[in-house]
């Protein structure tokens, strides 16, 4: 379900059936590493999305965790910390985060939460087709990982 009225009504009826909850991480900057930021924010929202669409019903997708990229790693992960905090007032068994920024891996044991880390595939320059293809096969590993979680626990 996605973060909009619509999918947010069903959520709060439902609630006993959606055990999940995702997070994508996205970095922000303007400086040299804009388009950078710019094509991993692409990159996982479209996976996001299309894992949305695979899992509706199961999990909660939740507006993008942006943050500048050169504050403080640590205050970054803190605000992170605060957010998923007010998370608990809901019956979730799995909160995963979803990103690009490999920074994350550092910290997944200090976090309520796994982190999968997916390294982006720049989208600009590709044909519609093919991009298809790219984030077919993408998504058809994240459902795999996300499954396994799902029956560890």
């Amino acid at each position: 379900m996605n973060w909009n009225v619509a999918d947010i009504e069903q959520y709060i009826n439902e609630q006993e059936y959606i055990d999940t909850v995702v997070i994508p991480l996205v970095p922000i900057t303007f400086g040299q590493g804009m388009k950078n930021n710019a094509s991993q924010m692409e990159f996982i929202n479209i996976l996001t999305q299309q894992l949305e669409r695979q899992f509706k019903g199961r999990l909660l997708l939740l507006p993008n965790f942006t943050y500048v990229e050169e504050v403080d790693k640590l205050t970054n992960k803190e605000m992170l910390q605060t957010f998923v905090s007010h998370l608990k007032a809901l019956p979730l068994k799995h909160v995963l985060y979803v990103t690009s920024d490999k920074v994350w891996k550092s910290y997944e044991n200090e976090l309520e939460g796994e982190c999968i880390w997916i390294p982006a595939i720049p989208l600009d320059n590709m044909d519609d087709q093919y991009k298809r293809s790219i984030m077919e096969d993408q998504v058809k590993q994240l459902l795999n990982i996300f499954i396994q979680k799902w029956q560890n626990r």
